[in-house]
């Protein structure tokens, strides 16, 4: 067989058939691989037309028909799928070629199998790929791990594909061996704390305001016109306006109350305690998920007291949307600072030379949470690449002060009436812990000395001491 393929995708599934096809209506020529061959034939029979495909049935053929160097993109299941792919088409390979994982792989393994492939002289490129299938298709944000010298013979290709924003791809290099896994990771720990925030506001919306879905839905229009647009913002507006065909009611109301979800959220909290990173609304959004599966829990709990109050006027609903406008915006721009200060830990963890700004550029389209203010965090972070906080910024600073009374009477609202709102009541708890001049932290260090001689420090003077909490007399010593 003919090296003619720029690039070669083996795993046709939904996101790796649209991949291999955006890649081929850009002019490029596209090997293609599947376990099933019965899937690769399809594909060329099915959009032949739309570009340059290689048909390979074997991997011995797909590799042929790669051009040096071999780019050849797996799109199979994370975990032990990939390892599999991985030592079926490695042993092909020759020193220089490179390897792209655009699964959703957890970080720890793409700098395993980094690491692994480097010892043989070829190139492992973990790469975060966020947009769903329609993103695969017509332009997603890329985030590419790996080497710098990987990123020169594949980024442009990338590039070309990525989603535009002001003519600007959404792709780029994140760092070495897992910085684009572990970006996309955070990627997807904000989408769910994003989703989160959303839906509580809904609840508050239909449950303490009164509105109809359909009504709930014109205001989310609105407010996507506003400083909350954003991709989740608009298909929110779209579910919730939706009928069901066959009940004739709101489609919101014929699903079941329980959320799925694929790992990536719950890997972002498991990994943020490692890193000791507060990620506490990104925390109790992926809760809320396991949360609402629960469904023996749930019964139990069924039936027992919550909150009361009567239920609002037309104007005073009116109110109380603003209120919930200023919720939702102070609490996600949290979730983001949380998500960012992840991402600045793990660099340091990791020694990864990430740039957020770039991260912000390339997240503004193609992806699931571009959003317009991600336009003022690269612009942010630009003007400051060692900027602590987004909260710190002068424009967020002054909408979250703005957001105060709102953001607070809404999370009342929300305990008074017995509404959850795990999100918002956590993003509110996090601002605060953070602002505070003192956290009974102390009275917890003085709880692990007391019981497990742990040590504290003390405000007056350096060093670590210990008091004797057995004796009478209670001395302290230094540590």
């Amino acid at each position: 067989m003919n090296a003619s393929a720029s690039i070669g995708v083996t795993g046709l599934g939904v996101m790796g058939r649209n991949l291999a096809r955006n890649f081929a209506r850009h002019g490029y020529t596209v090997a293609v691989h599947n376990r099933t061959a019965g899937r690769t034939r399809a594909l060329v029979e099915e959009f032949g037309d739309e570009g340059a495909f290689v048909a390979a049935e074997s991997a011995d053929d797909f590799v042929a028909a790669l051009q040096r160097p071999r780019r050849l993109v797996i799109m199979v299941q994370a975990g032990g799928a990939t390892d599999a792919v991985i030592e079926e088409f490695a042993p092909l390979l020759e020193p220089g070629d490179m390897i792209i994982d655009g699964g959703n792989a957890h970080f720890a393994d793409t700098r395993r199998r980094e690491a692994a492939l480097r010892e043989r002289g070829l190139h492992f490129v973990g790469t975060g790929i966020s947009g769903g299938e329609e993103g695969a298709l017509h332009g997603p944000s890329i985030m590419v791990g790996g080497s710098v010298e990987s990123y020169a013979a594949l980024g442009p290709m990338f590039e070309n594909i990525s989603a535009k924003v002001d003519g600007e791809p959404c792709a780029t290099h994140i760092g070495g061996d897992g910085a684009g896994h572990f970006v996309k990771m955070v990627h997807n720990g904000i989408e769910y704390a994003d989703m989160q925030l959303i839906a509580e506001a809904y609840d508050l919306l239909r449950q303490v305001a009164g509105y109809a879905p359909a009504e709930i839905a014109d205001i989310f229009r609105t407010w996507n016109e506003g400083r909350l647009g954003s991709y989740l913002i608009e298909i929110t507006a779209e579910v919730l306006a939706h009928t069901d065909p066959a009940t004739g009611g709101p489609f919101v109301d014929i699903v079941a109350d329980a959320a799925g979800q694929k790992g990536t959220g719950r890997w972002t909290v498991q990994t943020a305690l490692d890193l000791g990173s507060p990620v506490t609304a990104i925390a109790q959004a992926t809760f809320a998920r396991a949360a609402s599966g629960q469904a023996d829990l749930r019964a139990a709990y069924a039936g027992l007291p919550g909150g009361t109050t009567p239920p609002l006027s037309r104007s005073e609903a009116t109110r109380f949307t603003a209120q919930v406008e200023h919720a939702l915006y102070a609490s996600k721009v949290i979730a983001y600072d949380q998500g960012w200060k992840m991402i600045r830990s793990a660099a340091a963890e990791y020694d990864w030379k990430i740039d957020l700004a770039a991260v912000a550029r390339i997240w503004r389209g193609g992806c699931i949470i571009r959003a317009s203010f991600l336009d003022r965090i690269r612009a942010a972070c630009t003007a400051d690449p060692d900027l602590v906080s987004l909260v710190s910024e002068k424009e967020f600073a002054a909408e979250i002060g703005d957001a105060q009374v709102p953001w607070r009477e809404t999370v009342a609202s929300a305990a008074r009436r017995g509404i959850p709102v795990p999100a918002f009541s956590a993003a509110l708890a996090h601002y605060d812990t953070l602002r505070a001049d003192r956290l009974p932290a102390a009275l917890l260090q003085g709880q692990r000395d007391y019981f497990g001689a742990h040590t504290y420090r003390r405000t007056d003077r350096p060093g670590a001491f210990h008091t004797h909490w057995s004796r009478p007399d209670r001395p302290e010593t230094t540590a």
